[in-house]
């Protein structure tokens, strides 16, 4: 009668096994959704245009799927094969040159597809027009921690039930061949239970303050309320004016500069009305447009119908949203001019945002990442002449200019680059 407790431990494994794969399966959902965030978001969505075309049936538009495959890892160099439709593509965007993803591999690029077929189109019950973006993803995610963590409670309450039924098979057991029969310890008080639930207790909680202490610091999804609403979908997107208008230090120096009041007042000298389509902050209550334009002639110091006098003029008191620590260096000039990256690799869809929020958590890690993936923009960009040796291997072949530089080739992941 030795049968029982290994047919017990070979359900105990079995159903392990089966558990693993569920969850294997789950997180395999989610790639890529994790993956469409973390390379596309930024330029599109799946049902709407953005800076480039909205994703929804991308693969009927390509006549052949390894075209595409190709377009995404490099469009710069498919274009040169003479594609019509990548071509026709390219001219449609006013030939605005699409990152590079030498590194994406075909399953993960499989999984993207996957995920944008599964997007369903805005409707009935939808919230809003605009297609799936970064914080229509947090949804999502909130669902799947839900999801595993009542498969843990199942599994959880499974192999108690399985150590349940093995402890009776060894007494039926022990019965058999007239071993003697302990008197049953109470789970309270049963030395492997206690130790069982002090390990949990002592993975989750170490799981959780170690989560807890490397996100110290960092604000992903902040978003404060701002002594004037103001909403960059109104100016960035509805009316298209260039993020460097207002933040006129990103092109030249350290930080990008938030606006004086005489800039909103080049605009709204003129315009002291909102007339455009209805505004709501985050709580869906409607935003009065004409009264925050009259918050800002408070700060300006402005009358309707008087001259203006700028020395009138006293600082509008935003909040700050990004903040780096002290040993952190950031120079926007650097990324933005000499690195060519747009303001949506950090910033998000900005321009789809009323007030504005944090939209990643701007960790080492994150930082890390884009540097080992993005390609430095040597060509005419003569604040890389130092390195001609890196000039000199793409013009000879050494160095395939498909690949290209990335920031990591230039010490872009040394300590000292960011901290100092």
């Amino acid at each position: 009668m030795t049968l029982p407790r290994p047919i017990s431990n070979f359900s105990l494994r079995a159903l392990f096994f089966l558990l693993s794969v569920c969850l294997s399966f789950a997180v395999k959902a989610q790639d890529g959704k994790a993956l469409f965030s973390a390379n596309c978001a930024s330029c599109h969505a799946v049902h709407k245009k953005l800076t480039g075309p909205a994703l929804a049936g991308v693969e009927d538009r390509w006549p052949n799927k390894e075209h595409l495959y190709a377009w995404i890892r490099n469009s710069a160099a498919f274009l040169k094969t003479g594609d019509a439709y990548a071509n026709n593509l390219y001219n449609e965007y006013n030939k605005t040159a699409m990152n590079a993803f030498p590194n994406l591999k075909t399953e993960e690029i499989d999984a993207m597809l996957a995920y944008i077929k599964s997007v369903p189109a805005p409707g009935a019950g939808g919230a809003s027009a605009g297609a799936v973006d970064p914080s229509a993803a947090k949804g999502g995610e909130e669902d799947n921690t839900l999801l595993f963590g009542v498969l843990t409670l199942i599994l959880a309450v499974v192999a108690f039930i399985m150590l349940q039924v093995n402890a009776n098979l060894k007494r039926l057991a022990d019965e058999k061949t007239g071993q003697p029969i302990l008197a049953p310890i109470p789970a309270w008080r049963n030395k492997s239970y206690i130790a069982m639930v002090t390990v949990v207790l002592f993975v989750v909680g170490g799981y959780l303050t170690t989560k807890g202490a490397m996100g110290s610091g960092r604000s992903k999804d902040y978003q404060p309320v701002q002594p004037i609403y103001y909403s960059h979908k109104v100016h960035a997107g509805v009316n298209q004016i260039n993020c460097q208008y207002c933040h006129t230090g990103v092109y030249q120096g350290k930080q990008a500069t938030i606006p004086s009041v005489n800039v909103c007042m080049n605009c709204h000298l003129a315009i002291n009305e909102y007339k455009g389509e209805k505004i709501f902050d985050e709580a869906g209550e409607e935003v009065d447009g004409t009264a925050e334009i009259k918050k800002l002639y408070k700060y300006a110091g402005f009358e309707e119908g008087k001259p203006w006098d700028p020395s009138k003029a006293k600082p509008i008191e935003w909040v700050r949203i990004h903040n780096l620590p002290d040993h952190v260096y950031f120079n926007h000039a650097q990324h933005v001019k000499a690195g060519q990256v747009a303001c949506q690799t950090c910033h998000g869809e900005i321009q789809a945002m009323g007030e504005v929020k944090q939209f990643t958590d701007l960790s080492m890690g994150w930082c890390v990442n884009c540097h080992r993936e993005t390609k430095v923009q040597f060509k005419d960009n003569g604040f890389y002449s130092i390195y001609e040796k890196y000039h000199q291997d793409l013009k000879s072949g050494k160095i395939d200019s498909a690949k290209g530089i990335t920031v990591e080739k230039i010490g872009g992941t040394e300590c000292q680059k960011c901290h100092y």
